[in-house]
């Protein structure tokens, strides 16, 4: 479950060393699909990329590197879109893709913003800052398509009683701030204990991922790397809860010709020729030293992977454990 409350300082970028480590020496063309406060980004021309194409559908986060990106020259490209849709976005063949996904601290210390169950604001959660805002969903889905968002996107247990409530609060008054939303979460909560998440957390997870399609971003940014990628390129992304992990933990043991089970015996002319090797089977988590300095990573997971030489395998949805909901935002 991810925990984006209390903010890091927005420019740690999560679990960067075993990055470097991977692929030391840093050189050649990179892609930082998830560019934010450019933390991967800065750290990746420091250590020697001669590229880096920066991507990320917030328009803000460019305004903000202003101060820093020219010093990089024409090494930094900063490019407005989706990383999903970085095929398009990219003149070329790359050595490595990083993607940081979810949310970031800048747009959660933004209060306007709406993402946070913290400060009150705009129930607004859009990344792009353009399309339908959380406020269009909470006031419009039904009380039934409600409790599918919070309960396939937030993994909330009480997703049914707190769609009863919301739908119950939008007949007397529009829901349009994140206060009178979490107003109505904890009014259907039992009262916390201490160290216990806030009650909004899934809710507002949940409503955040729908409203910006990121499991759909995520899968279309998996299969789009695997066509950017040169062999010998390293994709590395980094995750913040489990609908997102095991999305790319099946993806990439698909790609790499890993049997699935009860397949053991299957003909060999049957399996794929791989597209990725992993660099590790197991996913790799911050450190005790990360962690006392950047408390964001405690949820944090890194999943690394090798391009091969093999060609661009056909793209398939099924089997990489999306919830039911985004899988008619990815066929779209």
């Amino acid at each position: 479950m991810e925990q984006v409350e209390p903010t890091a300082s927005p420019h740690i970028p999560v679990l960067l060393a075993p990055i470097l480590s991977a692929v030391a020496p840093m050189q050649g063309r990179w892609v930082d699909g998830t560019f934010g406060a450019g933390g991967y980004t800065r750290a990746f021309l420091d250590a020697g990329a001669d590229t880096v194409f920066a991507i990320d559908r917030d328009p803000e986060v460019f305004v903000r590197a202003a101060d820093w990106a020219g010093t990089y020259g024409d090494r930094l490209q900063l490019i407005e879109g989706t990383f999903g849709n970085m095929e398009a976005l990219l003149p070329g063949p790359v050595d490595g893709v990083v993607l940081d996904i979810g949310v970031s601290s800048m747009q959660i210390d933004q209060a306007e913003r709406g993402f946070s169950f913290q400060k009150d604001g705009p129930l607004d959660m859009r990344m792009s800052q353009s399309g339908q805002t959380a406020a269009d969903v909470v006031n419009t889905a039904s009380e039934a398509e409600l409790a599918d968002i919070f309960f396939q996107y937030g993994e909330e247990r009480a997703s049914r009683r707190i769609a009863t409530a919301v739908v119950a609060a939008r007949k007397q008054a529009p829901i349009l701030t994140t206060a009178r939303l979490v107003e109505v979460i904890e009014s259907t909560m039992p009262k916390g204990k201490p160290g216990m998440a806030h009650p909004a957390t899934r809710t507002f997870q949940a409503l955040r991922i729908a409203v910006n399609d990121e499991l759909g971003q995520l899968v279309r940014g998996l299969y789009a790397a695997e066509s950017v990628l040169a062999a010998g390129g390293v994709l590395a992304v980094v995750t913040f809860h489990s609908l997102e992990d095991r999305i790319v933990k099946r993806f990439l043991a698909a790609r790499a010709g890993m049997t699935p089970k009860g397949n053991r015996w299957a003909p060999e002319e049957n399996r794929i020729e791989p597209q990725f090797e992993l660099l590790g089977r197991k996913a790799i988590t911050a450190d005790k030293d990360e962690l006392a300095v950047n408390p964001r990573s405690r949820s944090a997971k890194l999943r690394l992977a090798r391009r091969t030489d093999a060609p661009v395998g056909d793209v398939d949805f099924a089997g990489l454990g999306l919830p039911r909901l985004s899988l008619k935002s990815v066929s779209q």
